[in-house]
């Protein structure tokens, strides 16, 4: 039960006094049982019952897991026995089965089948949820047995793992406030149940632009410019949404970025732009600013609570970068020569748009960068990306992810039928150890964006990997894109950026089936928030290998294989808009960094960002890749909040980890690859992070490699802000519900 229970355990939460010896009235189990409550059944070890799932169930369902979670935190707390491994932190690893199963389902319907009704649930139950987590961590009995076993780890000879385990589950409670007196306590559980209440509002607000506004092509003219793919996949958004005209462009980013990128309309491409980038921030009932004010000022307010002197302190203080301070280092030393790109791509972009016959004024505005860096990439590299296009066909990249697998995890992947889906578009595969023929997990893939989706790319874990009490229970995951579909029988075609996405997402979904643990808290992501991306963005990396391509990089119409001479401008034109992509996201991360040091500053969002912005040199041909209103990452839950940069953090180690490889036999190196799972994908959080990175490359990680691979000087500075692996703790990162890492890819975040 308490492993989706991080800094502030809102995946566990209800109502009621810490130590009440009944489930609180309002929470009692439901007479006819429902479906959501039953275990998992079926084959592969029982399967989520996607197909028996019923909206009104939600609430009664939630209600009666805290119920049964919550009798079984009083048997823990209550026991008379004195407190042992087995009988308080074991015990708490075996409770709320229920609860987990139920806000899996939970999750997915807020996530991926989003409407009217599951908001409504979602808006009740997101408070009581919060409270709930608070009157589990804030059970004084329940604390001072924990705290008794992580007192006497020695005494108990406990193993490795469950001093781990022992180690994360006591500093969470104490992050969460186990500490506190009374009045702090009560303070800190209404801050949660707020908080709770705003992230559900903020993230609501967002869908809603998302889903309800679109840009009309009205005419041919209006499609001019577009491949043939994105025509189609316009066309085939009109369809859906029965409107008569040449295509829509949907309001996200899979259908933004290449229209961005390939419309000849100016006037439209604005239009896109701003409709994208205003999302959250259109005045009106779903405008986001004045949440996040209040947002900021109860996070600084729950962090003088708990002795920290910013939200920002009390996030890092169990990551990687261990303080802002080092995370704001990394930053702003990669931030320089990511700007100065900058300014050298625009200019280049100046001269070709001058040549086109562009007046001598011209200015490079932010829907225009896209447009332009791909004339020059064309120009300069003679690479097209829609003719790269033509071999990315979307099946013909999983089948490579799938192969890489192979090659790296020795595993196999069978498409299975007999599993219940909660979307048609939905497909399931059976893992397998191709060595021993045993099953490791499942792997579902939701791959089409559709109205009531959230944006973007991510992975879940359905069910975590765990032996407790000696029982193999295998792992579920998923990985969750939002490609546009194009005509019907036909291949969909994607951009090298989102197969690069794709890989990473699938680096998520490795890391889960990859897990050899015995206790489910300690399992697959379970990690600290700033290394957590680290095992998906290195996976990214086979994306380009001559094996990959040769393989799959299929031609949609001939099925031959990528030309070597595609290839060798794809290589050289590797760090092309390097700095676009980088400075992007470092602008969302260093202001995501800033807001939260500002600790209980009344802010206006769109002046801070603003600001913010102009003091740090913010280009004005690009925005930041979220703003502020519509960062999800940061607003929708405590995730990401001050912890953005962990994705540049993360690469770092990504980069130089890959480096491995190639200062070895190649990227399939088995030597390599043995270390790499070995230390860094089973163990999940059963080692401290920079000793497992450690063990698997034999030093610390150092900046040079990443520098390398976009392009950038190295300097002395920026050396010095590599990450200092020592610095590092044995908790794991708060998750607001049981979906887990919920993640956008390196450079597409």
């Amino acid at each position: 039960m308490l492993a989706g229970l991080g800094l502030f355990g809102a995946a566990l939460s209800a109502q009621g006094q810490p130590s009440a010896p009944n489930p609180p009235t309002g929470m009692q189990r439901p007479a006819a049982p429902m479906p959501l409550l039953q275990p998992w059944s079926g084959p592969h070890g029982g399967v989520p019952p996607f197909d028996q799932v019923n909206v009104a169930d939600f609430k009664p369902a939630l209600e009666a897991g805290m119920a049964e979670s919550m009798a079984e935190i009083n048997a823990i707390a209550n026991n008379p026995a004195a407190p042992t491994f087995d009988n308080t932190i074991a015990a708490l690893e075996r409770s709320g089965s229920t609860l987990d199963r139920v806000e899996t389902v939970y999750g997915i319907w807020g996530t991926s089948l989003n409407d009217a009704k599951v908001a409504a649930v979602q808006a009740e139950m997101a408070p009581k949820l919060a409270a709930f987590s608070d009157q589990i961590t804030q059970n004084a009995a329940l604390f001072k047995r924990i705290e008794a076993v992580y007192n006497s780890m020695a005494a108990q000879k406990l193993t490795p793992e469950q001093q781990r385990l022992t180690e994360v589950r006591y500093k969470a409670f104490v992050r969460a406030g186990a500490k506190l007196d009374a009045p702090a306590k009560a303070r800190l559980s209404a801050i949660n149940q707020e908080l709770a209440g705003l992230f559900n509002k903020f993230s609501q607000n967002v869908l809603a632009d998302e889903a309800d506004q679109t840009l009309v092509l009205k005419t041919e003219q209006d499609l001019s410019g577009l491949p043939a793919s994105l025509r189609d996949g316009a066309k085939a958004a009109a369809d859906t949404r029965k409107v008569d005209a040449a295509g829509v462009i949907t309001n996200t980013r899979s259908s933004i970025d290449p229209f961005l990128t390939y419309s000849d309309q100016r006037p439209l491409r604005e239009k896109a732009w701003r409709m994208f980038t205003n999302r959250g921030d259109n005045g009106g009932s779903h405008d986001n600013n004045a949440l996040i004010t209040q947002i900021l000022q109860l996070r600084a307010e729950r962090a003088r609570l708990l002795g920290y002197p910013t939200h920002a302190h009390l996030r890092l203080d169990n990551t990687m970068a261990k303080t802002p301070e080092a995370a704001m280092q990394l930053m702003e030393q990669v931030w320089t020569p990511a700007v100065a790109r900058v300014h050298e791509e625009v200019a280049d972009m100046l001269a070709l748009a001058k040549k086109e016959g562009a007046p001598a004024d011209f200015k490079i505005e932010p829907w225009d960068y896209a447009y332009y860096a791909e004339k020059v990439r064309k120009e300069r590299y003679d690479l097209d990306q829609n003719e790269v296009k033509q071999y990315l066909q979307l099946d013909k990249m999983r089948e490579g992810m799938f192969w890489v697998a192979g090659e790296l995890f020795g595993f196999s992947f069978v498409p299975v039928t007999d599993v219940p889906v909660f979307h048609p578009d939905v497909r399931v595969w059976q893992v397998n150890d191709k060595a021993t023929g045993k099953q490791v997990g499942l792997w579902y893939f939701d791959p089409y964006a559709r109205p009531g989706k959230k944006s973007g790319a991510w992975m879940n874990a359905y069910r975590r990997q765990e032996r407790l009490d000696g029982k193999e229970v295998t792992t579920i995951v998923s990985n969750n894109s939002n490609f546009v579909k194009g005509k019907p029988g036909e291949p969909v075609l994607i951009s090298w950026t989102d197969a690069t996405t794709l890989f990473h997402e699938f680096g998520h979904a490795l890391h889960g089936l990859s897990s050899n643990v015995t206790y489910g808290g300690l399992s697959g992501t379970s990690v600290v928030r700033d290394y957590v991306e680290f095992p998906s963005q290195v996976l990214e990396n086979w994306l380009a290998t001559p094996e990959v391509l040769n393989r799959f990089a299929l031609h949609y119409q001939t099925g031959k294989p990528i030309p070597q001479v595609l290839v060798d401008r794809i290589n050289k034109a590797s760090t092309f808009n390097e700095g676009f992509a980088t400075t992007e996201f470092l602008a969302s991360a260093l202001v995501d960094m800033k807001l939260h040091l500002a600790g209980d500053q009344k802010i206006d969002p769109d002046k801070f960002e603003r600001e913010t912005l102009a003091q740090l040199g913010m280009p004005s041909e690009l925005v930041m890749r979220h703003r502020t209103p519509q960062f999800n990452h940061v607003f929708s839950s405590d995730g990401y909040s001050a912890g953005y940069y962990s994705y540049l953090w993360s690469v770092v180690l990504a980069a130089d980890a890959y480096s491995a490889f190639t200062e070895a036999g190649g990227p399939y190196d088995p030597a390599v690859a043995a270390r790499l799972r070995q230390h860094v994908f089973t163990v999940g959080n059963t080692v401290d992070p920079a000793a497992g990175y450690r063990a698997f490359r034999g030093r610390d990680p150092k900046i040079e490699a990443l520098m390398q691979q976009r392009g950038f000087p190295m300097t002395g500075a920026a050396a010095a802000a590599t990450p200092a692996a020592p610095a590092v703790s044995t908790e794991k990162p708060a998750k607001t519900t049981k979906v887990k890492t919920k993640v956008k890819a390196s450079r597409r975040k």
